[in-house]
């Protein structure tokens, strides 16, 4: 699969599909009992999950990327850089040496440049109607980012809104599950009962016009990050109608060298070389490559 079709893959999906699984999460009946320890106050263990959220304001790390797709696996270098409640930008680059393609969310736009035809989209979330249908917004996909509890809409979890999550516990289990129903969300977070560490996250988005979307994200290799912990391997995979036909992918982000450095721009600002194109533009173009 050559470089332009990854890219193309990556950008489309990430424009039209939001969260969600349809997978379920089953325990695993050899997990032996050693440290289990099960959460006898649903509140204090909910209230201990959502302090494991790492407090530091900038994460910036190296980024291997990899895609499997119609059995093909691919991988491109990149970075991640992300501002708390402020912007989440990856970069793709090819060969080690040349940014081919940048995916930027803020709080009130995304962007999204192709730079191989040097072109870009800029657009309100609210203006992206499969964005916007879908539940996707910048708090959605930081939580999933930043490996925290989430509720649709809001920007941070209350201490009300803790009420509207159920947990699981499985007698003998090392992991709870962490239920929320919110309207056509539905979202379940595997919870290791000893650290309070979300392990897993499994969301259903189902649409009137865009179907099901579904997002299975599972953390692994934490890393120490102050006083907390972040993973530095995220496996998503994802499974959509919102794209024809209906696709099954798997992305892979790996983090090296994270750093909490302040020093770099929030925002991008498109070269005048380069083209602004509609949403609709990108995506049919995008899309015409990728069949």
């Amino acid at each position: 699969m050559e470089m332009k079709k990854i890219l193309v893959i990556f950008f489309a999906t990430l424009m039209l599909a939001s969260c969600g699984s349809k997978k379920v999460l089953t325990q695993d009946p050899t997990t032996p009992s050693v440290d289990v320890v099960e959460p006898v106050n649903t509140t204090a263990f909910l209230k201990k999950v959502r302090g494991n959220a790492v407090d530091v304001q900038n994460i910036v790390a190296d980024l291997d990327f990899t895609l499997a797709s119609g059995g093909k696996d691919v991988s491109v270098g990149g970075s991640l850089r992300m501002k708390k409640d402020d912007v989440i930008r990856v970069q793709l680059v090819a060969f080690g040496l040349m940014e081919v393609g940048r995916l930027e969310f803020t709080k009130d736009y995304v962007l999204i440049m192709d730079k191989i035809h040097k072109q870009y989209v800029q657009e309100d979330y609210n203006n992206v109607s499969f964005l916007k249908e879908n539940g996707l917004d910048f708090s959605a996909l930081q939580a999933l980012l930043w490996n925290q509890l989430y509720v649709p809409g809001a920007k941070d979890v209350s201490d009300s809104q803790l009420k509207e999550f159920a947990v699981n516990t499985t007698s003998g289990s090392k992991t709870s599950d962490i239920v929320l129903n919110r309207g056509n969300f539905k979202y379940k977070w595997l919870a290791n009962n000893l650290t309070a560490l979300l392990e897993n996250v499994d969301v259903n988005y189902k649409s009137s016009t865009h179907g099901s979307t579904n997002v299975n994200c599972k953390y692994s290799k934490f890393t120490n990050m102050g006083a907390k912990k972040f993973p530095t391997n995220i496996q998503l995979t994802l499974e959509t109608s919102a794209l024809k036909p209906a696709k099954t992918l798997r992305f892979g982000f790996v983090l090296s060298d994270i750093s909490h450095s302040d020093k770099w721009e929030k925002r991008t600002e498109p070269s005048k070389k380069y083209e602004k194109v509609s949403v609709e533009k990108m995506l049919s173009s995008l899309m015409s490559i990728a069949k």
